[in-house]
């Protein structure tokens, strides 16, 4: 019984991950750009006390999908929405569980709250007048190895500093490239259970190897850089509200120039 009750508050978590992110190609202008990271929201509802204090720190909110799922209350998608579109500018992918609600309704909700719902678009956030490029890949319902189209390019955009938020990270097991200084994923949950010499139980070895945390990937290209990859293990849980040895999880990504030598005044809670 204080193992199911452990997995339980360990399911209901609020923690708070703050974090800096060194990136070779970020405009000067973004030093000390925050981004509020949340994916795999699916029944909770978002702590808005917690949230709100976030309010001027933050300067966008990005949501790696799985908002809400099927049967979901859509007032509580309504709320969450209204929450995170009040702390910042809100940019938004679907997921898989997005998919199995009543998409259009939840799509109308998320556009109605005023976030940017991106399906394989690019879009530049500006700041004093330099730009960072977001990519919002839309997730592919049929599971994604093979049948997600290109990225749409940055045309004539050179040096550009890019972030894709993509729901599955499984997305990256097909491509010969990633051109894009950080990827921001959800989907795996951590494994949600993970068990003492079981591991992670999933069906691709993909996520054997690409469960939850920091990667590092050669983005494939002529100038044989890096790219950053952050599989969040996500806020909410899928089918049972349980987890273990993966908690729940909101990040705080403050993005550094490599020039920067500030540190961030967030704390990990």
């Amino acid at each position: 019984m204080a193992f199911i009750v452990a997995m339980v508050m360990s399911a209901f978590g609020k923690r708070i991950i703050a974090e800096e992110i060194f990136l070779d190609s970020l405009p000067q202008a973004f030093e000390g750009f925050r981004i509020l990271f949340i994916t795999d929201i699916h029944r909770r509802r978002l702590p808005q006390a917690l949230l709100t204090s976030l309010k001027g720190p933050v300067d966008a909110v990005f949501l790696g999908g799985d908002m809400t799922e099927k049967n979901n209350p859509l007032n509580r998608l309504l709320s969450n929405m209204a929450l995170v579109t009040s702390i910042a500018p809100t940019y938004a992918v679907h997921g898989n569980h997005d998919y199995n609600a009543n998409t259009s309704v939840v799509d109308n909700i998320i556009r109605g709250s005023g976030a940017v719902l991106l399906m394989d678009e690019n879009v530049a956030i500006e700041r004093a007048g330099a730009l960072l490029w977001l990519t919002g890949v839309n997730f592919s319902m049929n599971r994604g190895e093979t049948s997600y189209p290109p990225l749409p390019p940055l045309a004539a955009v050179a040096n550009a500093c890019r972030i894709i938020l993509v729901h599955d990270p499984l997305w990256l097991s097909q491509r010969s490239s990633v051109p894009a200084d950080l990827i921001l994923a959800g989907h795996t949950h951590g494994g949600q259970v993970v068990l003492p010499f079981f591991g992670q139980r999933h069906v691709d070895a993909f996520y054997q190897e690409y469960s939850a945390g920091w990667f590092t990937l050669p983005k494939g290209d002529e100038s044989q850089a890096f790219a950053k990859l952050l599989i969040s293990r996500g806020f909410g849980t899928a089918r049972l509200p349980l987890r273990f040895r993966s908690p729940a999880e909101i990040h705080v990504l403050t993005l550094r120039t490599n020039s920067s030598t500030q540190k961030g005044e967030f704390q990990s809670q």
